[in-house]
């Protein structure tokens, strides 16, 4: 049987914009800085994010109003996919650099937000890229994103980490370790990604939940970071080791 919306269900989606039609409508697209290849829709001053990301049922305060018809006024913090963050940077600065990495690959961009790297890995000759994301305003965003830079890429909407990695050589994580739990659900799927033959790549600048003893670093760049402005800092692409015999990890050197 059909599921059924309920009259608040049906009042909060008819309150809050289509995705598709605000990102194109309110956002702006810009080369994205250390990589002037790849042009994102990205957050700025008055783009209106709190409209996209509040919680359901909730209005409007006032001070986001005056903020959103002020363009001096401070930014509302960007989701994930509003802004390229140093890990997705440094990635898709490194597949960029390197093309060899994912040349007639297939690829998974892992909690792709933007786009960024699974761009990057399209740009760079990647057979086929397939990018998961979970939010519903970061699909939208990376679709229009994938179509600004005209490549093409396989949207998977959820969260594929809690079962088997799909068909791909190259599985490209960029940024997910910033929280303990979405650790927690990335470390096992990468290590069945490595049991599976795919080669994992990790691209971060030093988040507090990288699993560093089982990082083996390629590359290291300055890029910036969320947050931070122009400013840059140094962030790294590793591979992700197997566990040694034992439960021991590999240190990075």
């Amino acid at each position: 049987m059909a599921d059924s919306l309920t009259v608040d269900d049906a009042a909060d989606t008819l309150s809050r914009p289509d995705p598709l039609t605000f990102i194109k409508a309110n956002m702006r697209i810009a080369p994205v800085a250390a990589l002037p290849e790849i042009r994102l829709y990205a957050a700025h001053p008055a783009s209106g994010l709190w409209r996209l990301t509040r919680p359901q049922g909730r209005a409007a305060e006032p001070e986001e109003e005056a903020n959103e018809a002020d363009e001096d006024g401070p930014e509302p913090q960007p989701p994930y996919w509003a802004y390229a963050w140093a890990g997705g940077a440094v990635l898709a600065r490194y597949i960029l650099d390197r093309p060899e990495t994912v040349a007639g690959l297939r690829v998974l961009d892992l909690g792709a937000g933007s786009g960024l790297v699974g761009i990057a890995a399209a740009r760079a000759g990647a057979s086929q890229v397939i990018a998961s994301e979970i939010d519903r305003n970061g699909v939208a965003a990376l679709g229009l994103n994938a179509a600004a830079n005209g490549v093409e890429i396989t949207v998977v909407g959820e969260d594929i980490t809690a079962g088997p990695p799909p068909p791909v050589d190259v599985v490209a994580a960029g940024d997910l370790f910033y929280r303990q739990d979405l650790a927690d659900r990335v470390i096992p799927f990468l290590d069945r990604c490595l049991a599976a033959g795919i080669n994992v790549l990790i691209g971060d600048p030093g988040r507090a939940y990288l699993p560093r003893s089982r990082l083996h670093l390629l590359a290291e760049y300055q890029v910036p970071d969320v947050g931070q402005g122009t400013a840059t800092k140094p962030s790294g692409v590793f591979s992700f080791e197997p566990k040694q015999p034992g439960g021991e990890f590999r240190s990075s050197p």
